[in-house]
């Protein structure tokens, strides 16, 4: 069961490069007290939705769980706790992080910068370290797309429509004018024959 963390908010936005270290520690994560399992480590999102980053950590003693964000945009730190003790969530996360004793985090409300890799730190207070990454991929829904593509299929079945009108009323104006000439070669020929059988 996954319970929200309580606790003080602050300190504002941590910035650093963390990737190369995260990494690296993730390649060489100690076989000591500290536990971490990444249930899902690839998460497909589309805007505005809201996305679990799963992680079960277990270690001997009191641990701290740092989240942070890497992306193209540079590296945020998420959020930071200790577990049964204080909770600190960066400004830029503010209402839209929420933090589980297991060590997940939910984010509410997810946007394009949200892209890009989550790592997650877990320290025991002894010195030991687990790391876990996640990527996260996220989507837009493109409705414009969408209305393009009808507004051109209506565009293209009310000009085959209009084609087909044509169609019939050139087929119709033929017909006629194959009567009418018909009628008139038949009432010359009658006259023909009739001038002829005159002169006879």
């Amino acid at each position: 069961l996954m319970r929200p963390l309580q606790g003080c908010r602050g300190r504002g936005v941590v910035v650093g490069t963390v990737t190369l270290c995260l990494a690296a520690g993730w390649a060489l994560q100690t076989p000591g007290g500290v536990s971490l399992l990444v249930p899902q480590p690839n998460i497909n999102a589309t805007v505005a939705q809201n996305i679990l980053l799963s992680v079960e950590y277990s270690c001997r003693g009191v641990a701290t769980i740092e989240w942070k964000h890497v992306s193209t945009w540079g590296t945020t730190s998420i959020v930071e706790w200790r577990s049964g003790n204080y909770v600190n969530i960066s400004t830029v996360y503010k209402d839209r992080v929420t933090a589980f004793e297991n060590g997940s985090i939910q984010l509410r409300n997810v946007g394009m910068r949200d892209a890009g890799y989550y790592f997650v730190t877990v320290t025991e207070e002894h010195g030991t370290n687990a790391y876990g990454t996640i990527i996260v991929n996220v989507y837009e829904i493109i409705y414009e797309d969408l209305h393009f593509v009808a507004v051109l299929f209506a565009f293209l079945a009310a000009v085959s429509a209009i084609l087909i009108c044509f169609m019939w009323l050139c087929n119709k104006s033929l017909h006629l004018f194959q009567k009418k000439a018909t009628h008139k070669l038949t009432a010359s020929t009658t006259e023909e024959i009739e001038l002829e059988t005159i002169e006879c």
